[in-house]
């Protein structure tokens, strides 16, 4: 490395100093969000979603001062002009679902490209493009990969981006679609900075202020754009209901002041299956049972999962924890005891069945590979030690944005997770899903996360540290990253580093530029590019390939190959052994 020593790159500057970036720069694209969102009486757009062989989900809202329900009609063509008719039918508006209309089309080609659009009287809506999915053999399959979309704290040029891709499959979405927060909780005042408050103003409890905050995000001209350009499969994580959401109750719902937990969450599942294109649940399911797959020819299998509302057990919390580490058998206790209790679930027994199935007939039926699309961060991630670090004042302004800011620094050097509320927080689960994994004899394993506002590359392993897989973490469409530069009285990006430097399980680890990752299957590999954009305070913008990541087949599972467009320091962090 010209005379460089492999220890000199990885010591200098990680929390000490300015990182050295070492990075070629990156080609810029520059763009413009659209300004003019749809008018009218569609004026929500078109969407498309949970795409099937022969069927979609096709969505919008009318716009209306009836009070009485009315059919809409919806048609379906092979061409833009709608000369090459595919389908037609009706659906039903009412106030009923808020005016939303779903209908699913059906009797279509599998691996079509159709277009579609909605009218009421003379009236037609905007046209959105979507597909059907293949069948027999493909050469490739292509994903947009995105998370943590919040109104607030910027605008939606990643959304933009998306919509300007061909080739694309679907935009799988891991959640926090939407925030519940109102204007004085997170991105409140980054919100009135830019002129983009939520709507409501207060915190969303009520089927009404669920509503009103999906219409407020559905009304964005650039998220408009990106449903018209693809389908979309799509999971919930928290922010959907409520910040840290369990199966019992979330960290930000007080039943003091905002009543029962399941009344909340019925509302704001209801809302969430009224404005977003997914098909609704079968007879006898539960809202909360979105786990579903999507098979891709014979290619792949992508599994979607639900790991906050069907059975996962209450999140511990830093401040909760930390008192009652005392002595070092208190440590290991709770290392090895408490956190590993087997009865701490995410998926739950009739998730597992079905993910078990699922695996096993895509690796039954020659697929390569397996996708899964996933909520928080899968791969095992400690805390690095910031005590040496981080200055009290830095730890105080960390308290403003997270109540255990205090004691996850003091407890930081106790070899603990560094986020309760990813599967760190429930090994023993992360344990059965891996078993599970290896059973259907999957050697083509991809988890797709979110939540974190962080681009990530990670091995996944099991307890005994045999591999199984890897997980691509994609950065937010505008959430704030806890790994960004300004994070930690400016050491933010040299937090990442040392918290890659740490983790054998990571390979990349970094909070800056939002964006989303192009996600790429052939049979003789994937690969992942980490797009980017460099600004969300305006809507002009410079896009970028910001890093790349090869995945190969290969002693019996899923491994990185190769990385390229990271800094020096980025690359060595990526070979570490």
């Amino acid at each position: 490395m010209n005379g460089i020593s492999r220890r000199t790159i990885l010591t200098t500057g990680l929390l000490g100093g300015a990182a050295a970036s070492c990075t070629r720069k990156p080609e810029m694209t520059p763009l413009t969000s659209p300004s003019e969102a749809a008018g009218g009486i569609f004026a929500h757009g078109v969407a498309s979603g949970d795409p099937a062989r022969d069927s979609v989900v096709l969505w919008t809202r009318v716009t209306t001062d009836a009070t009485e329900p009315f059919p809409v009609v919806w048609e379906m063509a092979a061409d833009k002009d709608f000369t090459d008719a595919r389908g037609k039918g009706e659906a039903i508006a009412s106030a009923a679902s808020d005016w939303t209309v779903k209908a699913v089309a059906y009797d279509l080609s599998p691996g079509e490209t159709y277009y579609y659009r909605f009218r009421v009287g003379d009236a037609y809506s905007p046209t959105g493009r979507t597909r059907t999915l293949p069948t027999g053999p493909i050469d490739k399959a292509r994903f947009a990969i995105i998370s943590c979309s919040n109104f607030p704290f910027g605008f939606f040029n990643v959304y933009d981006l998306i919509s300007r891709q061909e080739g694309i499959e679907a935009i799988v979405h891991l959640g926090d679609y939407i925030y519940e927060y109102g204007g004085d909780g997170y991105g409140g005042e980054m919100g009135a900075k830019l002129g983009r408050p939520h709507d409501p103003a207060h915190e969303c409890v009520t089927l009404d202020d669920y509503r009103r905050r999906h219409a407020q995000y559905k009304a964005d001209a650039a998220s408009q754009a990106a449903h018209a350009a693809h389908p979309l499969i799509a999971i919930w994580d928290d922010h959907e209901t409520s910040n840290n959401s369990w199966k019992d109750g979330a960290e930000n719902h007080d039943p003091a002041s905002e009543g029962d937990w399941q009344t909340r969450k019925r509302a704001a599942l209801q809302a969430y299956y009224e404005w977003l294109p997914i098909r609704e649940p079968e007879p006898g399911r539960a809202r909360e049972a979105i786990f579903r797959a999507f098979s891709y020819g014979d290619l792949l299998t992508l599994t979607a999962l639900e790991t906050r509302l069907m059975a996962r057990a209450q999140q511990f919390e830093y401040s909760d924890v930390v008192p009652t580490l005392k002595t070092p058998e208190d440590i290991e206790r709770f290392r090895n005891d408490i956190l590993w209790d087997p009865s701490r679930e995410m998926m739950g027994a009739a998730q597992s069945e079905f993910v078990a199935k699922t695996l096993k007939d895509s690796v039954a039926s020659g697929q390569p590979w397996q996708l899964i699309a996933n909520q928080v961060i899968m791969a095992e991630v400690i805390a690095p030690d910031l005590r040496p670090h981080v200055t009290e004042e830095d730890i105080v302004e960390l308290e403003k944005q997270w109540s255990s800011a205090r004691a996850f620094v003091q407890s930081s050097g106790l070899g603990l997770p560094t986020n309760f509320d990813a599967w760190d927080g429930y090994p023993a689960a992360r344990e059965r899903f891996y078993d599970i994994v290896e059973e259907a004899g999957s050697n083509g394993l991809v988890v797709v996360t979110g939540d974190t506002h962080t681009w990530w590359a990670n091995d996944l392993e099991k307890r005994d540290g045999s591999p199984v897989g890897v997980e691509l973490g994609t950065h937010s469409v505008t959430s704030p990253s806890p790994y960004r530069k300004s994070f930690l009285g400016g050491k933010g990006a040299e937090y990442a580093l040392l918290t890659n430097k740490e983790n054998k399980s990571v390979r990349y680890l970094s909070g800056e530029d939002h964006g989303f990752i192009d996600l790429e299957f052939r049979r003789d590999g994937a690969h992942a590019k980490f797009m980017a954009v460099d600004t969300i305070e305006s809507p002009s913008y410079n896009a970028f390939e910001k890093a790349a990541f090869s995945i190969k087949r290969g002693d019996g599972h899923s491994k990185f190959s190769g990385v390229k467009d990271v800094s020096l320091k980025e690359t060595v962090l990526f070979y570490k052994s």
